[in-house]
């Protein structure tokens, strides 16, 4: 009889090529099922929360997978932890009923995105930061983030050539937090599309340092016009902070 055990996993994306299994690189998905077959023999399918791109990190991924091992589910993750990579760990574990999926069941999500401002490269920020040049205005970038909270057609901030069925969206907040030099921009959404996350990240970038203007965005809303809002933030200034259910 088999067990489904709900994961969360924190992981540093730098050296794996995202979170779903490919041929040309090492994914979190395919380092996490490779651990549980070294754990328990078995060789099962772990379904994530979402497709975490190349290079992003993860807080609080959230995985779920059938086993049928003689290990407590809430002392899983710990005996996981002794077969796992550097570079991922479990945090917790836990039963769930039959019908939980990590993926579909998923009600909302955190990401966050992290920036720093500096003329000069900081190294013990750069692997998980984005540097930004000059002055930069917060207001600006809280005032333009309300705009893109609620239930919009999020068409202009998904990565061209990307395949949905609809680029509708409901996004709950956008919280934009400067302390110091560091810039933190926390979206939480029913679900994103395809590198939407940075782009809203790097069109705030944008209007704070007065390139692009809230008309801007509202004209990207109404039109779908991808290059209204400037470019793609780096993947490496991006984490999954939570998954609520």
């Amino acid at each position: 009889m088999s067990t489904r055990i709900k994961l969360t996993l924190s992981y540093d994306g730098t050296s794996f090529c995202g979170w779903q299994k490919q041929k040309n690189g090492v994914s979190v998905q395919g380092a996490v099922e490779d651990a549980i077959f070294a754990l328990t023999g078995e060789r099962v399918s772990v379904i994530g929360s979402g497709r975490t791109d190349a290079g992003v990190h993860a807080k609080g991924q959230v995985a779920s997978f059938d086993t049928g091992a003689n290990i407590p589910p809430d002392k899983f993750y710990k005996a996981l932890n002794t077969v796992l990579p550097d570079g991922v760990k479990a945090l917790s574990s836990e039963k769930v009923s039959d019908d939980f999926n990590a993926n579909r069941t998923a009600k909302r999500k955190t990401y966050e995105y992290s920036l720093y401002i500096s003329d000069v490269e900081e190294p013990l920020k750069e692997r998980y930061m984005t540097r930004v040049y000059g002055d930069i205005d917060e207001l600006k970038m809280r005032s333009a983030a309300k705009i893109l909270e609620g239930e919009h057609d999020f068409k202009a901030f998904s990565a061209t050539g990307s395949s949905v069925k609809t680029t509708v969206r409901k996004v709950y907040g956008i919280d934009v937090c400067q302390s110091g030099e560091d810039i933190k921009i926390s979206v939480c959404g029913n679900g994103f599309l395809y590198n939407m996350v940075r782009i809203i990240a790097g069109a705030l970038v944008k209007i704070g340092k007065g390139e692009i203007t809230e008309s801007d965005i509202l004209k990207a809303l109404k039109t779908g016009d991808r290059t209204l809002l400037g470019e793609t933030l780096p993947a490496k200034g991006l984490c999954l902070l939570s998954v609520e259910y």
